[in-house]
């Protein structure tokens, strides 16, 4: 009997929250997760205008990263089988330096800071490799997160990717200063997206069909399907109509921050940023010529994890 193959642990570190799974990539490529989790940590809180990660932003996710390696350790994953890769806000800080020492003390490996093209390529893998069966061509991923919002469109091995520097911390710090945003607010939100949609190089108008995964588009679908709780079984591989999700985002944007809180999938920490985020996402769904999309739990993690287990 072969034994199974060696467990992996991948980390990604992005501008609001970081996640880990611990998993087990198989002889077909498939991925068994083991575990996954997540926190909101807000590491790029203040990046856009400060160019520096914050003492507090570093000190959250300093702590998460201890319980995360403790996991990790529980589950014997060697540091060689360990990747930690970190996104937008570490891109874009003067003192990267800092965060990278904090995460080779407590994990013992070296954190990858991704390129845009690296990150959106992990985003696609990762999200194309759960899709049973394949998508029509070409599809489009698309991952928003809290400082860079991705956008992959393939065919095949064919595929052109971007990272877009909005997200929904960004953006919430950049336009939104209202509770809740006032129209002009809204207004200037939407058209610094479609500024930068407009220069994306993207083709959307070619989509015949989108995948959207990450915490902003989950915890939306979360919404638009009425759930009662975050619930990965009911909203991973969901079929829903844009103009459904439009609807939502309207309404969820329109709420003050409490009553964001207040819904039952909300997670606290996305609360105040979500409605930037969910501005994004509905820019983008009225761009591409088809009438749904697809929510997948598999993102990023799952392309770090599938890398490290080949």
């Amino acid at each position: 009997m072969t034994p199974p193959s060696p467990l992996v642990a991948a980390i990604d570190c992005g501008t609001n929250s970081i996640k880990v799974l611990v998993g087990r990539v198989r002889d077909d490529s498939s991925l068994e997760v083991v575990l996954r989790d997540s926190q909101v940590v807000r590491l790029g809180q203040g990046v856009d205008e400060t160019g520096v990660l914050a003492e507090e932003a570093l000190a959250r996710t300093f702590a998460a990263v201890d319980e995360f390696a403790e996991v990790i350790r529980s589950h014997d994953v060697p540091p060689e089988r360990i990747r930690f890769c970190a996104t937008s806000a570490t891109r874009d800080s003067g003192n990267a330096a800092v965060f990278a020492e904090g995460v080779r003390r407590r994990l013992g490996v070296e954190p990858e800071v991704l390129s845009g093209d690296e990150e959106a390529a992990l985003v696609f893998a990762g999200a194309i490799a759960a899709q049973d069966p394949m998508p029509a061509e070409p599809v489009l991923v698309v991952d928003i997160g809290g400082g860079s919002t991705e956008l992959v469109i393939g065919v095949g091995e064919q595929r052109q990717a971007t990272s877009m520097d909005i997200g929904s911390v960004r953006l919430h710090e950049r336009h939104l200063h209202s509770d809740p945003p006032t129209e002009a607010e809204v207004a200037a939100c939407v058209a610094d997206i479609d500024q930068h949609l407009d220069a994306s190089g993207i083709p959307l108008d070619r989509t015949r069909s989108a995948i959207g995964t990450s915490g902003t588009i989950k915890t939306i679908a979360c919404g638009v399907l009425g759930l009662e709780s975050y619930d990965r079984g009911a909203f991973d591989g969901a079929v829903l109509a844009n103009a459904d999700t439009a609807v939502f985002v309207d309404t969820l944007v329109a709420l003050t921050v409490a009553e964001r809180r207040a819904l039952p999938y909300m997670h606290p920490g996305r609360a105040d940023v979500i409605g930037a985020g969910a501005l994004i996402w509905s820019g983008i769904l009225a761009r591409v010529p088809v009438p749904d999309h697809v929510v997948s739990e598999a993102d990023i993690l799952h392309g770090i994890a599938a890398a490290i287990g080949r």
